[in-house]
């Protein structure tokens, strides 16, 4: 028997039900966070932020890459204490025992992912697709939200395998941008004195600062994911050892390459060009004068939003399994497909939930919501961080240095407040969301009294 205040390390599924198969080693897991974070977010909104702040398109990129490491390494930490699936939810319930707040942060971040996914494949069927064939949107999306709900049932290594391929595609498609650059910069292309020009809606130091905290906002969505990978710990060998490695590798490769591509944009294209843009990257690889044909360009964004929209439905159905198996969800959700032990009713309801998104959302928004249910999120885990060092367990883990989570909360409560210049119909839908969770906690609970009795 474990002592008071130790982890014993076994889930939920190792004491009765059908384990998940851990098939996921250091290398691999690295992939998938590089995977995991790149794509609908550089592919689709830099535009937007381009519009938000102008030529200095790179700072909120820079900024957003600090902010992505400091909650990084808070997961870190939490990941290798915890290694089970539930994620932030688990580290919320061990930190405050309150099973209402537990709740509503995993239904938050599973709207996260599903507000992710669903901008994914709105991009998916727009300007990108629009280079080879002319498809009603909404039809496009729901589709596309079908295929990848087929792939995911069809087992974990599968989709990892296949976000390995997708993961490599993505990222030369943004190494191909960052070469177009190099070229203009050797050329003498370009107009290097956009990169300092800071365009907000305002010319106060007020309207600076917070003109600049909703484009870091909006641009942030470009990083999330690698929260998600966390939910892949029972997947994963050695998750203690392996998931600082990877977490910190993941955000450095992917902020670093998004600070370049952002320079790379900047350099090239016009704010107001990027910003009418819904393929801005694809306005760069024309305006490069590098002779790469813009379709194949085209062919590479739609891999990219297409590895984002895979990973976010795969990490949402596993968090829905792991909140199952915590009793927080209903069991229901926690059940897995004996065939390929995968988590077919987590797979169905959420991606039934993805088809509702697409429906009634637009990318940019989509974007934007997903940034803000996270930000909030993250400035709860980074206190959680804090609240859980009472707890021990008895095998080693990473531990993050004090300040970084404390910088953490801070800078995530920050960008998720109304200092950051966002639209009112991003905090309609994220309440509209959380209302829906209210709903669904209520009646979980009330059919727990009712098989109790």
């Amino acid at each position: 028997m474990a002592e008071q205040g130790e982890d014993t390390g076994k889930t939920a599924a190792d004491e009765g039900g059908t384990p998940l198969k851990r098939v996921l080693g250091t290398r691999l897991l690295i992939l998938f966070v590089i995977g995991d974070i790149l794509g609908t977010g550089i592919y689709a909104t830099t535009g937007k932020v381009a519009g938000k702040v102008g030529g200095a398109l790179w700072l909120p990129f820079l900024i957003g890459f600090v902010v992505a490491l400091l909650t990084a390494a808070s997961y870190a930490e939490l990941v290798g204490k915890y290694p089970r699936a539930a994620g932030a939810a688990l580290y919320t319930q061990r930190a405050f025992r309150m099973p209402f707040l537990t709740f509503v942060v995993a239904f938050m971040v599973v709207c996260s992912g599903l507000s992710s996914a669903s901008a994914a494949a709105l991009a998916f069927g727009g300007d990108y697709l629009a280079a080879f064939v002319d498809l009603p949107l909404t039809l496009v999306a729901v589709l596309f939200v079908a295929a990848l709900a087929a792939l995911n049932l069809r087992g974990v290594s599968e989709s990892v395998k296949t976000n390995v391929v997708l993961t490599l595609v993505e990222v030369s498609g943004l190494l191909v941008i960052i070469g177009i650059g190099a070229y203009a910069v050797l050329t003498g292309g370009g107009d290097p004195s956009r990169l300092t020009q800071l365009e907000t809606s305002g010319d106060t130091s007020t309207a600076v600062l917070t003109g600049l905290m909703g484009a870091t906002a909006l641009g942030f969505f470009a990083f999330v994911g690698f929260e998600d990978s966390v939910n892949m710990a029972e997947e994963t060998r050695n998750p203690a050892r392996a998931f600082p490695r990877a977490l910190f590798i993941g955000v450095a490769v992917t902020g670093t390459v998004y600070v370049l591509v952002a320079l790379v944009s900047s350099l090239l294209v016009d704010p107001g060009t990027l910003e009418r843009s819904s393929g801005p990257l694809l306005e760069v690889v024309k305006a490069g004068g590098v002779a790469f044909p813009p379709q194949l360009f085209a062919l590479i964004a739609l891999f990219a939003v297409t590895n984002s929209a895979l990973i976010n439905l795969m990490m949402a159905s596993r968090l829905c399994y792991g909140m199952a198996n915590e009793g927080i969800l209903p069991t229901a959700l926690g059940r897995v497909l004996p065939g390929r032990r995968t988590p077919v009713t987590g797979i169905v309801f959420v991606s039934l939930l993805a088809v509702g998104l697409v429906a009634t959302g637009e990318i940019a928004g989509l974007g934007d919501t997903t940034s803000f249910l996270l930000l909030c999120v993250f400035a709860l885990v980074n206190v959680t961080v804090l609240v859980l060092r009472r707890d021990r367990v008895a095998h080693p883990h990473f531990r993050a240095p004090t300040a970084l989570p404390v910088l953490g909360a801070v800078t995530a409560l920050a960008l998720a407040s109304p200092l950051a210049e966002r639209g009112a119909d991003v905090y309609v839908r994220a309440g509209v969301l959380l209302l829906i969770g209210i709903a669904l906690w209520f009646l979980n609970r009330l059919g727990m009294r009712l098989r109790a009795r």
